[in-house]
């Protein structure tokens, strides 16, 4: 990882500069991003508009980073993409999210895409995503993530997401008030979540939420629904309902884009061979959370969990949040990510809480371990809960739903 943009603009020149033939929206913050980025693009698609959806991590498989009108890339054409573009990449010195951002870019201007929404990968400022002229951006919110590369305060993060808002054009975000003077610095005409814009819950369950919203010159709320659960699910949902009516987009397509999101890995139900799992990608203190404000929300009893994260992340402070909601845990790691952190190394942070822990050297056999009910204090009638790392979300939803996972090293 090599923050700068000088990279991906040479890459981007030497490819013919396929973003200029989309509009583009850039979706940044610090949690949040996937889920605004995705209901964003389903209520462009309902407006009519062929949309491409850039994202990442992928949770299984690599081309579910690059959608067209909800589908993902094809092998072959994602294979003859990256023949296009790897000669310049290596000339250029690329990195592998600047490949990533390029290859996003060139499959969607050959698939003739009217708008991008492209999720900023990390910070904004330098990240590759910010080559484009984005029409529009969005800054979901700021916390403290990422701190050895963005800067070790809430201020100095919001700095650097501030990088992708376009002075003159329009921005939304839902970070607190006491950051709005420094994102105002860029000049951008922005909406900010509680005084240009307002929503209220009027119903919230495990079928997601139903709000309304109040924007500018709207002579009534505008009712919504969305399947994204938890406030956190009902504030991101207002956020790209703010930001597709900021593109023209009319109401009654935002309001039917909003309703068919899927956003696989995050506050996720499945429920495999009769036993019931909630996945989510919480991998940071505000994510976690989220995730624990959510199960409350539901009022579940203290649940079961599967518990993997990067060495890289503030664990002692995921696990403080979430220990009071937690029955037991199953500390593992996500098998094809080097950055994982060992399970001997979570486990005085859990046994410090007071809560009762095994480890499995490998997901699967995590599952393995979750699976009989006897060990566990928890209910039969709670979900597992599998959490902290994205890449371990995604390799046990693959094994959840028998989906052969890719099997090489993730870094990114």
């Amino acid at each position: 990882m090599q923050p700068g943009l000088e990279r991906i603009e040479a890459l981007l020149a030497r490819l013919g500069r396929p973003e200029r033939r989309f509009r583009s929206v850039l979706i940044g913050g610090t949690n949040g991003k996937g889920s605004v980025a995705a209901s964003l693009a389903a209520a462009l698609q309902e407006a009519g508009h062929r949309t491409g959806l850039f994202t990442s991590p992928h949770l299984t498989h690599f081309a579910e980073r690059f959608r067209v009108d909800g589908e993902q890339a094809e092998g072959k054409e994602l294979l003859a993409a990256l023949e296009a573009v790897r000669p310049h990449a290596e000339a250029v010195g690329a990195t592998f999210f600047e490949v990533v951002t390029a290859l996003g870019c060139w499959l969607f201007a050959r698939a003739e895409v009217e708008w991008a929404v492209m999720e900023v990968g990390l910070g904004g400022r330098l990240d590759a995503t910010n080559a484009l002229s984005a029409e529009l951006s969005v800054i979901t919110n700021v916390g403290l993530d990422h701190t050895d590369v963005l800067g070790d305060s809430v201020e100095a993060i919001a700095a650097e997401k501030a990088g992708i808002l376009r002075a003159g054009r329009p921005a939304v975000t839902a970070s607190t008030p006491a950051l709005w003077p420094l994102l105002e610095q860029s000049e951008a005409d922005l909406w900010t979540l509680g005084r240009e814009f307002s929503f209220r819950v009027k119903e919230l369950g495990l079928q997601g939420a139903a709000l309304e919203l109040c924007w500018p010159g709207a002579t009534e709320p505008l009712l919504l629904r969305t399947p994204l659960l938890g406030t956190h699910g009902a504030a991101n949902a207002a956020l790209a309902a703010v930001a597709a009516l900021r593109l023209g987009v009319e109401a009654q397509a935002v309001s039917r884009g909003l309703t068919q999101t899927h956003w696989p890995g995050r506050l996720e139900f499945l429920t495999v061979q009769g036993h019931s799992w909630l996945l989510d990608g919480a991998h940071n203190p505000d994510g976690a959370q989220a995730l624990a404000d959510t199960l409350d929300l539901l009022e579940l009893p203290p649940v079961r969990l599967i518990f993997g994260t990067s060495a890289d992340k503030a664990v002692e402070e995921m696990v403080q949040v979430l220990a009071p909601r937690v029955s037991d845990v199953i500390l593992t790691q996500a098998q094809w990510s080097p950055r994982a952190a060992e399970p001997s190394f979570l486990r005085p942070l859990w046994e410090a809480q007071g809560i009762p822990v095994r480890e499995a050297a490998l997901p699967v056999q995590a599952l393995a371990l979750a699976a009989p009910p006897s060990w566990s204090t928890a209910p039969a009638a709670a979900p597992t809960v599998v959490c902290g790392s994205l890449y371990l979300v995604g390799e046990v939803r693959g094994l959840l739903l028998e989906q052969t996972a890719e099997k090489r090293e993730r870094w990114q």
